[in-house]
């Protein structure tokens, strides 16, 4: 464990105890008054009120917040009149009471029926109605296609969502949402409707949330705040003009008892302060923040060439904040970002958090663009050479520096953006991410936009089932784009030759990927692409995706495993400095136009002669060497290698800890789900040679061993196994997983390898076809649409 992370837990230590031993203490109740004397027998109504009364005191100030809602009509703002160097502040539940702070308003209505299972009600609060909770639970709008737990992306998309015929049907769609992917599926566009038009097409404002434009995707649309569309249980409508709430209930509901609420602000706190005149010392402790507007029509600014636009806003906001400390809280039923520290922070934390059912992206660190050289913001876009800035590193200090993302548990996020990650890092520096457990993402688990500044550690994550809903990513993504990146290749080419300084001006620091899981099964485990530069690589476990370097300078990748995948070397430099080193490869190298192979790519231990022949061939691992390894038990995630004492003296590979990825609380261990350990699979052996099929982008075998019956949980030995499944060719990806297995293709049944490729021969692809598959110990209905299927031969 690093230093920083050492001094880091003493510190929280010192507030986890001290707390306790306030010079002054206030309370806080909703069944409190504001004219009390905020003690415990007399404690005050609002938030507001002990924070005023804080302010005239000095020395450590604990608020306790008693049991019970506390709903905001206005965020809760911090400033360095609350913490500074003379005072700390500490607002946390009153030990063992559950707090919740909300900007949700419960609505009263009064039902009547409308027609068909519809009711409707009067709205007498003035309120925004953005999103509806019933009992806690979330409903979405009217919309089409009707809402889908199991669909991939937005919970159901159609091509017909925005068809002349359907539009025809919509009598005022004004104020309604168009949501549609990127033609690349590189994340997504929001619109408003602002009107329908007299042929039956929408006007429509927005678009500006991608920050690397495209007309929308054809298929992977929706439409949602449609009155006409009102067709399901759980979907509701309001009518603005003349503010009714329509709702069409569960069927098991009682609509004189259900609670309604619906959201108010985009933010719940806030510390503001500057790097000039910074908020210090404030903790905020032990509460559950709930129910914010969305945020996907608020002002979006890009994040220099990266492929992002951000809202820059969260439940909870941190600018200009010193040493101040999210802790022990839970987030969740939020539109946008969870947490977003924004600008000048320093050594300022989130730990031991729950961030679940977030809008938007969990934990941000975004710094001032100002404080950028030379800055460019879109992807085509840069600085003229001769204009070039050749100073290194920030102009200012408007950025967050040294702070920490440890022990935080953060999950199904991205749930109206896509564009999203748990961790995002975007001109920042020294970020250390450590012990979180990430998953259930639509994009990267952990995302980093560009090179400015560099020095961040990233450390004991576990990150998986991460770019479900988009594409070319991985589980870790990374882009480079710095002010040396062009998208003009050979313009860069010319510079970096001339001028090889150029390249660390903004990645002046070395990023450390070490000892962290990964699995992405729709792209790379590691993926870093355009120009990402000056990282350090080690002692990671990649269970899926393998790990991709695109084109940047001075990456050493070292003493990482890679399960049932290989190195993916893209369009590298001549003269790159990279060095990939003492890895374990199960598959053949899958190199992209790369003829200069780095500074060193040698001494890596491969399982299997093939993969190794292949490398060769490339003028590289001269000193590599092929052993067909053991782990020591890969079903429960140790993969280890049993004969390490036999294999570290031929390559230098070793053994690491198998047993600190993630969450270390007992109370989030006890919560966070694990990835799904992959069954090691030899790409080929002289004694058996495994027969496999290739169709569709599916790598298919007959599940023909006890481990792979383990591994899927199946109940014999049936069916065809799904090995791999090509994340960016394939277009079953969105449908098939890797470890799946097909027990029927269009009504018959598969029990052989030999069935398969007769009826994929004979099966009529041109219309819907169904496949039965097995996966998370039961069988599962997949509809296939309707020419979605080309056929591959090995």
């Amino acid at each position: 464990m690093g230093r920083k992370i050492i001094i880091y837990l003493f510190l929280l230590c010192f507030v986890r105890t001290n707390y306790a031993y306030s010079q002054a203490q206030y309370f806080v109740s909703p069944n409190g008054k504001d004219t009390g004397k905020g003690d415990i027998d007399s404690p005050f109504l609002s938030i507001e009120k002990a924070k005023q009364e804080s302010r005239k005191q000095n020395g450590i100030t604990t608020i306790y917040l008693r049991e019970g809602v506390y709903r905001l009509e206005q965020p809760l703002v911090l400033t360095s009149e609350d913490g500074n160097g003379e005072k700390q502040l500490i607002i946390c539940a009153y030990p063992e009471e559950k707090v919740i702070i909300t900007s949700g308003v419960t609505l009263h209505p009064n039902w009547e029926h409308y027609k068909k299972n519809i009711m409707k009600s009067s709205v007498k609060e003035s309120v925004i109605m953005d999103q509806l909770f019933v009992n806690g639970s979330y409903r979405p709008m009217a919309r089409y296609p009707n809402f889908d737990s199991t669909a991939v992306r937005f919970n159901g998309t159609s091509a017909q969502a925005t068809s002349t015929e359907r539009i025809k049907k919509w009598k005022a769609p004004k104020g309604g949402y168009l949501h549609v992917m990127h033609a690349s599926d590189w994340g997504d566009i929001h619109y408003q409707i602002v009107e329908k038009n007299k042929n039956n097409t929408l006007r429509l404002e927005g678009g500006w949330q991608n920050n690397r434009p495209s007309a929308g995707h054809i298929q992977n649309r929706m439409v949602e705040n449609i009155f006409e569309e009102l067709d399901a249980p759980g979907e509701w409508y309001y009518d603005k003009e003349n503010r009714i709430l329509y709702y069409y209930p569960m069927p098991d509901e009682n609509m004189e008892e259900i609670t309604l609420e619906t959201p108010q602000l985009k933010h719940l706190v806030e510390l503001r302060g500057s790097k000039e005149k910074p908020v210090r010392n404030i903790t905020i402790k032990d509460i559950e923040f709930t129910q914010t507007t969305r945020t996907f029509m608020e002002h979006y600014e890009p994040l220099l060439r990266s492929d992002w636009a951000i809202y820059r806003g969260g439940s909870i906001l941190l600018e200009g904040s010193e040493n101040c400390r999210i802790q022990d809280c839970n987030f969740y039923n939020l539109g946008g970002n969870a947490i977003f520290f924004s600008d000048y922070n320093y050594q300022s934390s989130v730990t031991g958090c729950h961030l679940s059912q977030i809008g938007a992206s969990g934990i941000c660190f975004v710094g001032d663009p100002e404080a950028v050289r030379s800055p460019s913001f879109r992807y085509e876009e840069s600085v003229a050479i001769p204009q070039i800035d050749r100073i290194t590193g920030s102009k200012t200090e408007n950025y967050p520096t040294e702070c920490f993302v440890y022990d935080n548990l953060i999950h199904h996020i991205g749930l109206y953006e896509k564009q999203v990650a748990g961790v995002q890092l975007s001109m920042c520096s020294s970020i250390t991410i450590s012990h979180n457990s990430i998953y259930h993402t639509p994009r990267a688990g952990i995302n980093i936009s560009e090179g400015t500044w560099g020095g961040h550690i990233i450390e004991y994550n576990d990150v998986f089932n991460t770019v479900r809903e988009t594409g070319d990513h991985g589980s870790l993504n990374s882009w480079g784009r710095d002010r040396f990146w062009r998208s003009n290749r050979s313009q860069m080419d010319s510079l970096v030759t001339a001028e090889p300084d150029i390249i660390l001006l903004d990645a002046k620091k070395e990023n450390i990927i070490r000892y962290n899981r990964f699995r992405c099964d729709r792209g790379w485990d590691i993926d870093l692409d355009d120009g990402s530069s000056n990282y350090h690589i080690y002692n990671n476990l990649c269970l899926s995706g393998g790990i991709k370097l695109r084109e940047g300078f001075y990456r050493v990748v070292e003493n990482n495993i890679i399960v049932n995948n290989t190195f993916h070397p893209h369009v590298w430099f001549k003269n790159s400095g990279d060095v990939f080193v003492r890895n374990l490869i199960m598959r053949p190298y899958r190199p992209i136009r790369v003829s200069d192979w780095g500074a060193e790519t040698d001494y890596n231990l491969f399982t299997d002669s093939l993969s190794y022949q292949e490398a060769i061939k490339n003028h590289t691992d001269k000193h590599s060497v092929v052993y067909p390894v053991t782990f020591k038990n890969a079903l429960i995630g140790d993969f280890s290698i049993v004969e390490i004492s036999k294999i570290t003296p031929l390559c230098g590979f070793k053994n690491f800890e198998m047993d600190k990825f993630g969450v270390v609380s007992p109370n989030l261990k006890q919560l966070a789900k694990h990835p799904q350990m992959p069954l090691p699979t030899i790409y080929a052996h002289k004694a058996k040679s495994i027969v496999t099929k290739n169709w569709s982008g599916l790598s298919l075998k007959e599940l023909d061993s006890e481990e792979e019956r383990s591994a899927t949980g199946m109940d014999s030995k049936r069916g065809v196994y799904v090995i791999a499944v090509d994340a960016l060719e394939s277009p079953l990806r969105d449908f098939i997983q890797p470890n799946d297995v097909i027990l029927s293709l269009a009504g018959n049944d598969i029990h052989t390898l030999a069935d398969m490729i007769k009826h994929t021969k004979q099966a009529d692809f041109t219309k819907v076809v169904e496949i039965i598959i097995f996966r998370d110990q039961k069988e599962k209905q997949i509809l296939i649409p309707a020419n979605m299927v080309y056929q591959s031969e090995d």
